[in-house]
């Protein structure tokens, strides 16, 4: 047997929309927040664009300021001061400083093979930059820069030690101050002082 439905048409289509209610409720409700979500986006990308573009403006503007000129600090000018005083100190010391190593290299290479000596003492002239000025010194004043005491064979062989020495740059006013024969052991030497006086730097050539 077929059912057959009783009730009225406007109770059957009062009864479907109640039921259908929920599920128009639940589209509404997603359509109002897809809706707003969508203005929140937009606003948000027109926000972000706007503040690129002003970041993008303000780069552009700074690119073309000129570039800041680099002042010297105090601090700077006086450690500037102090390294070039310090250079010029250097440099000043080091043009009134005898070569010592120069001076006693050309003294080795000509010293006769024929000579040795017992003692030697050497001290470099006062700077005239920084001595206070000396009195006169008298004529036939001994030398005391460059004292040299030694033995060799001959009376021969002191006259070519001091031949030598003459020729030297550095080495000035060379004197012999003593000369005499001696015994060492059973040798006949002959023994000798010699004096001189050291250039003073730059006046050597």
């Amino acid at each position: 047997m077929r059912a057959v439905n009783l009730l009225p048409r406007d109770a059957r289509a009062k009864r479907t929309t109640a039921e259908n209610a929920p599920v128009f409720v639940g589209l509404g409700l997603l359509l109002v927040g897809s809706v707003v979500l969508s203005v929140m986006f937009l606003g948000a990308s027109a926000s972000v664009k706007d503040k690129r573009n002003a970041l993008g403006d303000a780069k552009a503007q700074l690119a073309t300021l000129p570039p800041l000129p680099k002042a010297q600090t105090a601090i700077e000018a006086g450690l500037a001061g102090e390294q070039k005083a310090r250079v010029s100190a250097v440099t000043s010391a080091l043009s009134r400083r005898v070569s010592w190593d120069r001076v006693l290299r050309e003294f080795a290479t000509v010293l006769p093979s024929d000579v040795w000596l017992t003692s030697l003492s050497a001290h470099a002239p006062s700077s005239p930059a920084s001595a206070a000025p000396a009195a006169p010194v008298a004529p036939g004043t001994a030398p005391s820069g460059f004292v040299m005491n030694g033995y060799t064979y001959s009376q021969d062989g002191v006259a070519r030690l001091l031949s030598r020495l003459n020729v030297l740059p550095d080495i000035t006013n060379v004197q012999l101050q003593t000369s005499s024969l001696t015994k060492v052991g059973l040798q006949d030497v002959v023994q000798f002082t010699i004096l001189a006086d050291v250039s003073p730097p730059g006046a050597a050539s």
